[in-house]
């Protein structure tokens, strides 16, 4: 099949949850996820949920357990926790759980953020892959990045992504 070909068979609107890893954001203050969740409703996907929790590799785990056991979600989606800081410990948890890893994803997110930021990009470790049959995206927490990530790598691929996990 061509790319267009699979893009025509890819699943137009993809059901989503997404999880925001933060010790310090509120759902008044967590901007980064509210973006995420408009770009996906924009882009006629469906936030089926969306929820904040700390920092915690535990807690993290556990979240992204429930979502990935859950039926209704295709694709399940975090930001924040990417960065290198003591605190940061979403990569690890995430990595944990992808069974079949998208390198060209982080790949792709750090060149773009070259782009942009310059050679700070090299401190996120944004990462995407296949984890029981969903698709799991890990995006740093900044509007900034979950626009990049999003706009131009995400949001094009989506449906395709979903169509190729769960063949």
């Amino acid at each position: 099949m061509s790319r267009e070909e699979h893009r025509a068979a890819a699943p137009a609107a993809v059901g989503c949850h997404v999880i925001t890893v933060s010790d310090t954001r509120t759902q008044e203050t967590d901007t980064g996820g509210r973006l995420l969740r408009t770009l996906l409703a924009e882009g006629g996907h469906r936030v089926l949920g969306h929820e904040i929790v700390p920092d915690d590799p535990d807690t993290l785990r556990a979240a992204l357990d429930r979502q990935l056991a859950a039926d209704a979600p295709q694709a399940v989606f975090t930001t924040g926790g990417t960065g290198i800081s003591r605190r940061d410990g979403s990569y690890e948890v995430i990595t944990e759980l992808i069974e079949k890893r998208l390198d060209g994803f982080g790949e792709l997110f750090r060149a773009l953020s070259f782009e942009e930021i310059g050679p700070a990009a090299m401190l996120s470790r944004a990462v995407a892959g296949a984890a029981r049959g969903k698709i799991l995206i890990a995006l740093p927490g900044s509007r900034d990045a979950v626009r990049l990530g999003m706009t131009r790598l995400v949001l094009p691929e989506l449906g395709h992504l979903v169509r190729e996990v769960s063949r």
